[in-house]
């Protein structure tokens, strides 16, 4: 699968996207992360890529131009979306990443500033965001999506079944995963539960079953 994230900060997520689970899955090419600076895209000298809205009010509004030049530059896949990361847009949810998961591409449109000139609209599939407060920029919603998406591809984990009992995954999505336990069998008197330890799967499974939140 691959992700193409339209941002004016190009290095913003470089350490992220080159540590762990993601790193591992670029390196055996189930994914591809490319990174577009938007400002590689303008026409002045300046590279603006963003102005005062019309109307007035405060802060800067992204440019339209320079976001349609971009997007128009990126090859797209038979199966894409283009997501522009939104404080309004719809909530990101396990659900919606697993349909994302179906996709050959998702594009990210990082907002910055006072949002994005609305004529975006006609160019993009949908909005989108990662919570329900505001962040300075999109390029963590993209990073959020990017790694939530990416685990439900095949082979991105160690092991498929461990998607199976993981929080807002299976059969019960609203269920939260069970507590968790490993050595040492005691820490300073607080001891992991005998039934944990007793090899009898049933009563283990019971356990993890009532202790889920």
């Amino acid at each position: 699968m691959q992700f193409d994230i339209i941002t004016i900060f190009p290095k913003i997520l470089d350490s992220y996207f080159s540590e762990s689970i993601l790193k591992r899955a670029q390196l055996a090419s189930l994914i591809k992360i490319k990174i577009h600076n938007l400002r590689d895209f303008t026409s002045d000298k300046h590279h603006t890529v963003d102005d005062t809205p019309y109307g007035g009010g405060p802060g800067m509004v992204l440019i339209i131009e320079p976001l349609y030049k971009c997007l128009k530059s990126i090859r797209r896949r038979k199966k894409s979306k283009v997501i522009l990361l939104d404080p309004a847009g719809n909530q990101f949810t396990q659900k919606k990443a697993a349909s994302f998961s179906k996709l050959d591409q998702l594009i990210f449109i990082c907002g910055r500033y006072e949002g994005v000139d609305s004529r975006i609209d006609k160019y993009i599939d949908e909005e989108v965001s990662i919570g329900p407060y505001v962040l300075s920029g999109g390029e963590l919603g993209a990073a959020v999506i990017v790694e939530v998406v990416s685990r439900l591809l095949p082979g991105v984990l160690g092991s498929a079944e461990s998607l199976q009992y993981e929080t807002f995954s299976g059969k019960k999505s609203d269920i939260v995963e069970y507590p968790q336990y490993t050595r040492p069998k005691d820490f300073k008197g607080q001891k992991v539960p005998k039934v944990l330890l007793s090899g009898n799967h049933k009563e283990i499974n019971e356990w993890r079953k009532s202790k889920s939140k």
